[in-house]
């Protein structure tokens, strides 16, 4: 069975779990404890987060832990916005935003009389620099636009929408946890004041994420209670995770610049064979601005979901786009923003895999999508 789902989540790494396990049975104390077992999970703690600092570019101080990259969105875009409602009360976001931010934004809009500025993308998923300097106002407080779209790959120009937030003045966070491991994560070659990160995408465990965020930057918690996180995150901190998220983090960008290079000539050579061979077939994304570990397509004249059950009675197990949308019968608003039609965006399957991903795994991924998507055309 060959798993190519990893933007949905990826196994966690041999030395992901050998780093986290002395942190799940000897030291095991809570960091808050003023006692010797406490102190040593303490010190582990804070070891994580100098390390993951270190692969950001950002102070240890300015990276707090989170559940997954769900609550770091949402803690960067309530949190930054409602520190700021008594200088603005407007967001700039875009249209092919993961749930996390989506959903807050709708929230703030809602319950605290933001009003939001949906930015257009072009039929790649990109966003214009000029359209976001004609959206900003002097009441903008936070724009949030995806580093790496997480259903069709397409990685924004982050450099050249940051240049322009900053001219403004205006705070920017990112979704990148889909561009761990792909993409350089440093706040400052990005441009942004905050990002967020899932530990699931990179090797870690499910349940934990991190939120960077530069601390010059006011931030709203969304948790009250002990104070942990310098205030910004209140709740026992799960130590070994965060031990497993930092031991991931650096592996991905020990890893990162050789990974790119090799698997984007596979991914290419995968997507050069599916559009060869399979009638109608088209990418759906950015041809060059993708990530290397994503490749998506749509099918017209088949179903998105038959396509998928033939793929995996052939041993491949792939997906229809964002796993929080699974289930949902709505096209993805990911293929409506660039263009696709929804009976053609209900075609879609999206195929993601890991740096470790071989030549040989793809061209058998390949050829059981020219079977997969022949079988489903020729029924209907």
């Amino acid at each position: 069975m060959l798993y190519l789902d990893n933007a949905a989540t990826t196994p966690v790494r041999p030395e992901v779990l050998e780093a986290m396990w002395p942190y799940l049975t000897s030291t095991f104390g809570n960091p808050s404890s003023h006692h010797t077992v406490g102190e040593a999970a303490a010190g582990a703690l804070r070891d994580a987060r100098r390390r993951v600092a270190t692969v950001l570019g950002v102070r240890p101080g300015d990276v707090v832990f989170t559940s997954g990259g769900t609550e770091a969105d949402n803690l960067a875009v309530k949190g930054i916005t409602l520190a700021a409602l008594d200088r603005g009360r407007h967001v700039v976001t875009s249209p092919i935003e993961h749930e996390a931010v989506a959903e807050s934004v709708a929230y703030l809009t809602r319950f605290h009389g933001v009003e939001a500025t949906v930015l257009p993308v072009d039929g790649t998923g990109l966003v214009d620099p000029a359209e976001l300097a004609a959206a900003l106002r002097p009441d903008t407080v936070l724009v949030s636009v995806m580093a790496a779209n997480n259903e069709i790959g397409t990685v924004q120009d982050l450099s050249a929408l940051g240049a322009v937030i900053r001219a403004a003045g205006v705070p920017f966070h990112t979704d990148a946890v889909q561009a761990a491991g792909w993409l350089p994560l440093g706040l400052d070659r990005l441009g942004v004041d905050a990002l967020s990160l899932a530990g699931h995408k990179l090797g870690a465990p499910k349940g934990v994420g991190l939120l960077a965020v530069r601390g010059s930057l006011p931030l709203e918690p969304l948790l009250h209670g002990g104070g942990q996180e310098r205030g910004r995150r209140s709740g026992t901190e799960q130590v070994a995770a965060a031990v497993g998220l930092a031991t991931a983090l650096e592996l991905a960008e020990r890893d990162r610049v050789e990974a790119v290079d090799r698997v984007s000539g596979l991914r290419d050579a995968f997507i050069a064979r599916v559009l060869n061979e399979v009638p109608r077939a088209r990418l759906t994304g950015h041809p060059e601005r993708r990530l290397p570990g994503i490749a998506s397509f749509v099918f017209p004249g088949t179903s998105g979901e038959a396509v998928l059950l033939e793929l995996e009675r052939r041993g491949v197990i792939s997906s229809s786009g964002s796993a929080c949308a699974a289930g949902s019968d709505e096209p993805s608003p990911v293929l409506l923003a660039i263009g696709i039609a929804p009976e053609v965006a209900q075609t879609a399957v999206r195929f993601s895999w890991t740096a470790a991903v071989t030549a040989a795994e793809l061209d058998r991924t390949a050829s059981a999508v020219v079977a997969s998507v022949g079988a489903v055309a020729g029924l209907r």
